[in-house]
């Protein structure tokens, strides 16, 4: 059985502490090889349900342990407040594509470049420094707005990180500047990507569920065309639920870390 560790790590740029999540595989101890290190975001509902915002997480742990995957993942706790994990998590402040789904309004956002720094600049080097990793093979992932989050950085940060997957990706908040900034960025360092959609993001809102799937096709055809070796799977009345991520978990991890 692998384990997972915690410890609360200092955010500067955001003044505060933030709990970080560290599952090491089974056999780390005894082993003394370095492993790949996957970065995931709602830290609370990436490994069990037991603090899981909702009550259900991606139940990460169980699944990495029974396929015995050989992998480090750090996750990072989301903000307690929904408000200000939309800032973090969101590079750039709602654009209006954003608003014509939510059908309001909107000046979330705009702290997500500061997130990415304390993962890329703070959290790594310490990470690659308390553990045995593989400096080079660093991935991310996330669901919701964690695969907004996870595809930005690929950008932002050539060379870092190699491989990118976003479940039910909240892309439409940054529709414009993410699909901007994919096209003028060198994604070549990049190894693998996969996205996934659901039909029911939305529930019974067929034109919101219609356009949430046109989002996260647009950007994925974006990085397809850089990316060879990339995945984009629709999930037909998948749901933008933590219960619907979970059952896409397997396909996932099979493809990033397979």
């Amino acid at each position: 059985m692998g384990v997972v560790e915690k410890f609360l790590m200092e955010m500067k740029e955001f003044q505060q502490e933030r709990m970080i999540r560290v599952y090491v595989p089974k056999g780390y101890e005894q082993s003394g090889e370095r492993y790949p290190v996957l970065y995931m975001h709602d830290g609370q509902n990436v490994f069990d349900d037991g603090e899981a915002f909702g009550g259900v997480s991606l139940g990460l742990e169980a699944h990495l342990d029974e396929t015995d995957r050989n992998v480090i993942v750090v996750a990072i706790d989301r903000h307690a407040d929904e408000e200000e994990r939309k800032h973090e998590y969101c590079p750039w402040v709602t654009g209006e594509y954003g608003v014509k789904i939510l059908g309001q309004p909107s000046t979330v956002g705009g702290k997500g470049e500061a997130y990415a720094d304390f993962v890329v600049k703070e959290l790594k080097p310490f990470i690659d420094s308390k553990y045995r990793t593989l400096e080079q093979e660093t991935y991310m992932a996330g669901a919701s707005l964690g695969g907004l989050m996870a595809v930005y950085a690929a950008a932002r940060y050539p060379g870092v990180f190699k491989r990118i997957a976003g479940i039910s990706s909240g892309f439409y908040r940054n529709q414009e500047e993410i699909e901007r900034l994919l096209k003028v960025s060198d994604l070549s360092h990049v190894e693998r990507c996969y996205l996934d959609c659901g039909t029911n993001e939305a529930g019974e809102e067929e034109e919101v569920n219609e356009e949430v799937l046109a989002s996260i096709r647009s950007v994925y055809d974006i990085v397809q065309s850089k990316v060879g070796d990339s995945k984009f799977v629709v999930m037909v009345n998948g749901r933008h639920r933590y219960v619907d991520f979970r059952e896409r978990v397997p396909g996932m991890v099979g493809y990033l870390l397979g």
